[in-house]
């Protein structure tokens, strides 16, 4: 039998008959489109007499046609080569043997990320099934509130009790909060037996007092206020938290990771870069106290769900095979608060089911944000060579020559015999979290997260895999991370807004990634990243075409598709239920129900026409100088009357008018072209030639029901205001005899 050490650590599944059928079904597509593209050319070369239609919004529905078949295309790189992976920890060597990991949670504001929720996500993390002596929690406090420091010395108080008890009954869901306030006994084989019982209730009343004191500190800190110091003004403080009572438990069970407060140096006359900046000053930070050749990134509200994730992900960095050039193994983002009825898509399921998997048949997927562990060296670069140029050194990272000591492969950081850094290091690390340390050095632009856009992340990691590096994707069937999604149309839209600002950004830069990707890495690698970075720009247009121009011309008698007994009808049926269907395909195979379809082409409709919109739009002003970059921290606070309708799949309209306006104004103007449309086929009898006018209104109109409902039935709190309507019905006029007009000039 072969021993565990030649056995190897995971294995990666190339799905073939997928990959068959996507090869298949992008054929077919791509010749349907062929067929509609000669349609559309052929039109432009008729004599003017001949045209029955005006070439304005012929022109502009081609556009638009030629977008969409464009964005298609680059998205078929992700069907190319989809695989999956599966580990085995347990063939791991000894815990001796295992590198430190640092872990980085950042969070910005109590009022919209719950200190009791940032303090689960930390205990989570001090309890992942890892040596704790190599493993060191940094949390990131960017507002520099005292009720997140209070939190962390009350997490670590708790922490004493909270760790021995997970380590003793080996329980699986290591958050405090999901685990205590569920049926989770089931964690732990003896869970019927007294003594654990009894040692259960004890932990439930220790979290408690945990969280009440946690609460009552926000409470304090509301009172006495910040004096001088705000979230955008406020000096650094580094503190490790310890406490040195060991009250009520026993030597060997408190064998704790290390835990550090970070909040850097803010100043309004200094930018800050938002996330980038603040995970750029913890890797400084932990360097000079703790030097992990991996780090975990975490979200504020992204517990740790599975204890051995940190062993699944070494299970790729010790692969021999591909350890040299590994930069990061990324998880999925699952949520606890799904509900049955997806109406938002909150769980993302294209990305981390059909889009993730392809991309790491390639090179790997995209960085993600939260949930991936990655290696150090990948961020800072290589370590020190002999006959290394201090001067250079200095300019790309900075004056501390203690940062650039850990640069060395040898480098320890300095610890006293109780396990506590001396005033000099926490000295050094103030001065790296300061606001000015990064000028004039490679910080942002070659060193870290990079800073040209708000997209830190996926920037960060095209990057790195256009130097070389790859990364890896595993999705095991129990998440390893469980976090809050987004359960109410504001707060997603604004979410959307954010994203779709900051890819955008990417695409119009000097890293846009079908010009800087291809000569560095594969092309097809690059069609993915172009695919992520292009489609808020490629789908807002489009669709807000698709949305508007057929129905004006409609209601006006202007033919813009063929006769259903036209040949070239056929080819515009193919390709609108090719597309449905192949979508519906990915969304089966997956194990989600028909519902799920459905939820996700509405919510690709309501984005596409608003945070899309106004996501391209941010990021163009801020190309052109008009706009400054922003950064919204996406609410984490539970709202009961928003939950409720989320559960009940129903829409919470309570949002901003900027995003309600153009979803009305679009729905009354397709009502309009419908009702007008069915008359005029009745009364003319044109229907062979407006049927696909008509049906686009039909269809746009049943898959957003739910708008329409929100308009004229219901009657609850979360029903579009009555003002709002009338707003759009004056917009969708005015919409419909602009159209008209323009429509009659070119027709003189």
């Amino acid at each position: 039998m072969a021993s565990s050490s030649s056995l190897p650590l995971h294995l990666c599944h190339v799905h073939k008959f997928t990959m068959i059928i996507n090869r298949s079904h992008a054929l077919l597509h791509s010749i349907a489109i062929a067929f509609l593209i000669y349609y559309r050319v052929s039109f432009l070369f008729q004599e003017s007499r001949a045209r029955t239609t005006p070439i304005i919004p012929w022109l502009v529905v081609f556009a638009s046609e030629l977008l969409l078949s464009f964005i298609w295309l680059l998205g078929r790189a992700y069907a190319w080569r989809p695989v999956s992976r599966t580990v085995f920890p347990e063939r791991l060597p000894n815990d001796n043997k295992l590198p430190a990991i640092d872990v980085f949670i950042c969070t910005t504001n109590p009022d919209k990320e719950p200190t009791v929720g940032v303090m689960n996500t930390l205990l989570s993390a001090m309890a992942l099934d890892y040596p704790p002596d190599k493993l060191h929690v940094y949390l990131s406090d960017d507002g520099g509130y005292p009720t997140t420091l209070r939190g962390m010395r009350e997490a670590w108080k708790f922490a004493r009790w909270w760790l021995p008890f997970c380590r003793r009954y080996d329980i699986k869901t290591r958050c405090p909060e999901a685990y205590l306030n569920s049926r989770a006994e089931s964690d732990h084989a003896d869970s019927k037996s007294s003594e654990f019982m009894a040692e259960r209730q004890k932990i439930k009343e220790q979290y408690e007092l945990f969280k009440e004191r946690v609460m009552r500190s926000g409470e304090d800190s509301k009172l006495i206020g910040r004096g001088v110091h705000t979230a955008r003004d406020h000096p650094s403080w580094i503190e490790v938290i310890q406490e040195h009572s060991k009250e009520g438990l026993q030597e060997d069970q408190i064998k704790m990771p290390l835990l550090v407060y970070v909040s850097r140096e803010k100043r309004t006359s200094h930018s800050h870069h938002f996330k980038a900046g603040a995970v750029n000053v913890l890797l400084r930070v932990s360097a000079v106290l703790s030097n992990s050749p991996y780090i975990l990134m975490l979200d504020c509200d992204m517990y740790c769900n599975d204890p051995t994730s940190a062993r699944q992900a070494m299970c790729f960095h010790f692969d021999p095979q591909m350890s040299s050039s590994l930069a990061f193994v990324q998880f999925p983002q699952t949520f606890h608060d799904i509900s049955k009825n997806d109406i938002y898509d909150s769980e993302v399921r294209s990305a981390y089911t059909i889009m993730w998997p392809g991309l790491d048949g390639l090179r790997g997927p995209v960085l993600s944000g939260t949930n991936f562990y990655i290696k150090r060296e990948a961020l800072c670069g290589n370590s020190i060579q002999k006959g290394f140029d201090l001067r250079e050194l200095k300019n790309s990272f900075g004056p501390s020559n203690e940062f650039i000591k850990s640069l060395r492969q040898d480098y320890k950081p300095n610890v006293n015999n109780d396990g506590e850094f001396s005033n000099m290091f926490l000295e050094e690390a103030k001065v790296l979290s300061s606001c000015s340390y990064e000028d004039n050095t490679a910080w942002g632009k070659e060193v870290g997260f990079l800073y040209d856009a708000v997209a830190e992340d996926y920037l960060t990691g095209f990057t790195l895999q256009c130097k070389g590096w790859i990364s890896a994707y595993v999705a095991p069937s129990r998440p390893q991370f469980l976090g809050t999604s987004t359960t109410n149309l504001n707060d997603l839209l604004t979410q959307g807004v954010r994203w779709g600002s900051g890819l955008v950004d990417v695409a119009i830069s000097r890293f846009c990634p079908l010009l800087y990707g291809p000569p560095r890495t594969s092309f097809l690698h690059s069609m993915c990243y172009a695919e992520l970075s292009l489609f808020p720009l490629l789908y807002c247009l489009p669709l807000w075409c698709f949305a508007t121009i057929p129905q004006i011309c409609l209601l006006n008698g202007i033919p813009l598709y063929p006769e259903v007994s036209d040949p070239y009808f056929s080819v515009f049926l193919f390709i609108f239920v090719s597309a449905l269907s192949k979508h519906l395909h990915e969304v089966l195979i997956t194990g989600r129900p028909i519902r799920k379809w459905v939820n996700e082409q509405r919510i690709w409709m309501i984005k596409s026409v608003t945070c899309h919109l106004y996501g391209s739009l941010d990021a163009i002003l801020k190309k052109l100088g008009l706009r400054e970059a922003s950064f919204l921290t996406t609410n984490k606070v539970a709202d009961d009357e928003q939950i409720k309708l989320y559960q009940e799949g129903k829409f919470d309209f309570r949002a901003s008018t900027i995003f309600l306006a153009p979803l009305v104004t679009i729905i009354l103007v397709n009502m309009a072209s419908f009702a007008g449309g069915v008359v005029r086929t009745m009364v003319v009898g044109d229907w062979k030639e407006m049927f696909g006018q008509v049906f686009l209104s039909f269809y746009i109109i049943v898959m957003n029901y739910g708008i329409i409902e929100g308009m004229i039935v219901r009657k609850d709190k979360g029903r579009i205001p009555h003002s709002v309507i009338g707003l759009c019905v004056a917009f969708s006029l005015i919409l419909l005899s602009l159209g008209s007009l323009i429509i009659t000039w070119t027709l003189l």
